[in-house]
């Protein structure tokens, strides 16, 4: 099976790209707004296609949590988007579905129609470059300050990789 990095490189345009996290009200809204400025200060926003969803619809409709927003903007992103559930047709309209932790994963495993969906999914850890003792992006939600820079610092360096190496092509 190719690594997350293959997976990405093999992409063609329009990329399309979906982040996934427990309730679509941090950390994959924090992602996909961090990737979206990147390319768009890039120049390739024509050539992207980037949204986020959740495994839990609770939240659905709902703007990010407040503190991943004030922390967000503190370094330049604003997070507009509303929380939404992941559906059966992201199987079918992203290339790449980059979940945040394990239990993400296994929750979209489950979900996915076909084994080429299931291969589509892949960790954000994966394409985080900087040294870290963690083997997933962690939840910040019942986390202090703290918590929420160390998601971003994290999505940031993530991110980064995957807008490197998908547009280099």
């Amino acid at each position: 099976m190719k690594s997350p990095a293959e997976r990405a490189v093999a992409l063609t345009p329009p990329y399309k790209i979906l982040f996934v996290c427990l309730g679509n009200i941090c950390r994959s809204p924090a992602a996909e707004g961090i990737l979206h400025t990147l390319v768009e200060t890039g120049g390739q926003a024509a050539k992207w296609n980037i949204d986020s969803a959740g495994i839990y619809s609770g939240h659905a409709g709902q703007l990010p949590d407040n503190r991943m927003r004030v922390h967000a903007r503190r370094r330049g992103y604003e997070l507009t988007h509303r929380a939404r559930p992941v559906g059966e047709s992201d199987f079918s309209d992203f290339q790449l579905i980059v979940a945040m932790d394990e239990s993400n994963i296994r929750a979209l495993r489950h979900m996915a129609p076909t084994l080429a969906d299931e291969a589509k999914i892949v960790p954000m850890i994966s394409f985080v470059r900087m040294a870290t003792r963690y083997d997933h992006i962690p939840d910040p939600y019942y986390e202090g300050s703290e918590g929420f820079e160390l998601v971003l610092d994290l999505l940031e360096d993530g991110c980064r990789n995957i807008f490197e190496t998908i547009s280099k092509q």
